[in-house]
């Protein structure tokens, strides 16, 4: 795969993104209990979430080592269970045209998971490398196989954490990141990444530029055809 060469004018982005409904149409957690026959996964997520027993995006990770329903998962099943789970349309695709640059741009794509790291690596093959995918980490007992700990958990404000220290790694600043996300757990990353009003309105004012009807349109609609690659967006617009 070609990729855009290096050079001074070369602008680096770091682009993270979810996995869970964001890259997949269902939860890593729902598709792998489906595998295993095991139901109510849903309620379990629910009545985790009434109890605020953990942060949200971590209920899969603490029912597989307290449910008792769970606790026979092993790698195996994770890694198999990344295999079932449905991407939505033209991910890889996605990653391509990311890994070639666009018009002197080059993206650095990392996905952020609080799913288990083995299954999100297992549904990206080939579309990310492994070593891209940041997801909950456990342990496994030497004897059975099982899950015995949790050594790293992405969730919440972790997601945060681990972008720090890929844009401390990467040398890439926060105005230069992007993140992309689905659900009240990313707003931890969102939170971090996002300027606040003031800050927007004086980079625009710096270059004579005054922000008017701040609140009529807020968002790009983006979609993706299989043959050829077109992109048909309804931009966002900020009157000057």
């Amino acid at each position: 795969m070609n990729t855009l060469p290096h050079s001074d004018k070369t602008t680096e982005y770091l682009l993270a993104s979810d996995f869970d409904q964001t890259l997949s149409f269902n939860d890593s957690g729902f598709v792998l209990s489906e595998m295993l026959g095991i139901s109510g996964f849903q309620e379990k997520v629910a009545g985790l979430s009434r109890s605020n027993l953990v942060q949200q995006g971590a209920e899969l990770a603490y029912l597989l080592r307290h449910d008792p329903q769970f606790r026979s998962v092993c790698r195996e099943h994770l890694i198999e269970a990344g295999n079932l789970v449905r991407l939505k349309d033209d991910v890889k695709r996605f990653a391509e045209v990311l890994d070639r640059g666009l018009e002197g741009n080059r993206f650095r794509f990392f996905v952020i998971s609080a799913g288990a790291r083995e299954l999100v690596q297992s549904a990206l093959e080939g579309i990310v490398p492994p070593e891209n995918v940041f997801g909950t980490e456990f342990g496994y007992d030497p004897s059975t196989g099982e899950i015995s700990s949790v050594l790293m958990e992405p969730a919440g404000y972790g997601k945060v954490v681990v972008l720090e220290e890929l844009q401390a790694r990467l040398q890439i600043s926060p105005d230069r990141t992007i993140y992309v996300g689905d659900g009240s757990s990313d707003l931890y990353v969102m939170h971090h990444l996002k300027w606040n009003a003031h800050q927007i309105r004086e980079l625009f004012t710096s270059y004579g530029l005054a922000l008017q009807d701040w609140d009529k349109i807020r968002t790009d609609w983006l979609t993706f055809h299989n043959t050829p690659l077109q992109v048909v967006a309804n931009h966002a617009a900020l009157a000057s």
